[in-house]
């Protein structure tokens, strides 16, 4: 059983609908995630090139194992269509012990 330092969630909003589903579908189907939620309506805040910034966003949340962490942030990287994709990768500090190994062994 992995203890909860083992997982993490992967926080990625990106421009579209399509790109959201792209990369979701790609990081669980590779095994580089468990899964992946699309979440629509996200209303984003930034500053970029000096200037404060505002778009509608997708969020994509990926729920992966430590050790994937890298490999997963690279292959989203590549999939992405920003400059600098606001890729974050956050520690899980307790779950469901069943869920917690349902995640390690869908991205064995």
């Amino acid at each position: 059983m992995p203890d909860d330092a083992s997982v993490v969630v992967v926080w990625v909003p990106v421009a579209s609908e399509d790109e959201a589903l792209r990369i979701a579908r790609s990081v669980v189907e590779e095994r580089l995630a468990a899964s992946a939620n699309v979440v629509p309506g996200l209303r984003s805040f930034y500053r970029w090139k000096g200037e404060v910034q505002q778009a509608s966003e997708w969020l994509v949340i990926v729920k992966t194992r430590r050790q994937r962490a890298l490999e997963l942030t690279r292959r989203i990287e590549a999939l992405h269509s920003y400059e600098v994709p606001g890729i974050l990768v956050l520690p899980v500090e307790g779950g469901l012990a069943a869920y917690l190994e349902w995640i390690a062994a869908s991205t064995e």
